[in-house]
């Protein structure tokens, strides 16, 4: 905890700000990346929302308390941004965020970017039918294996909880996919 707390000091001094802040990008930018894609689907929203994470964590960085790990505050901050991102989306485009999210599955064959297969696409469509919480936790474990511990200082949620919609979600995702 001391080395995370030396680190955010860094990034706050003016005089290793931007070394600090490029060890930053290097530690976090893939993670991140990942993450974000997770929520959004498509590779290039996913660069400007991944963007606008780190400007909006180099931006709030001095109001960063400390009460959880710097890790956990960043996943939030790129949480809230692709969600807001989807939402604004979907509201420019004057449809539902499932509706828009579905669109976004069906072009996944055409985007460079994917490498997956028919059963993985089968499975982002099982996911788009889930409610928002639940698509968060599921993604968060299954994909991006995170603890509860971690998904739960992401999300403001109880460990118990995050338990509970993982194991609802794959349930929902079990009776899709067997249907389907």
């Amino acid at each position: 905890m001391l080395e995370e707390q030396e680190f955010i000091n860094n990034l706050l001094s003016s005089k290793t700000q931007n070394q600090a802040f490029q060890q930053l990008l290097q530690d976090y930018q893939r993670p991140l990346y990942n993450h974000i894609r997770n929520i959004v689907i498509n590779h290039d929203d996913t660069d400007d929302v991944l963007q606008n994470t780190f400007i909006k964590i180099f931006q709030n960085l001095k109001n960063f308390k400390g009460d959880s790990k710097l890790f956990s505050w960043m996943y939030r901050i790129a949480t809230n941004e692709a969600l807001t991102f989807l939402k604004q989306k979907s509201k420019i485009n004057t449809i539902s965020s499932e509706i828009l999210q579905n669109k976004t599955i069906d072009n996944l064959e055409a985007d460079v970017y994917f490498d997956g297969n028919e059963i993985q696409i089968k499975l982002q469509k099982a996911i788009v039918l889930l409610p928002e919480k639940q698509q968060l936790v599921f993604k968060m474990k299954y994909f991006e294996e995170l603890k509860y511990e971690e998904i739960s200082a992401i999300l403001g949620t109880t460990v118990g909880g995050l338990k509970a919609s993982y194991h609802i979600a794959v349930k929902k995702i079990e009776a899709f996919l067997s249907t389907n």
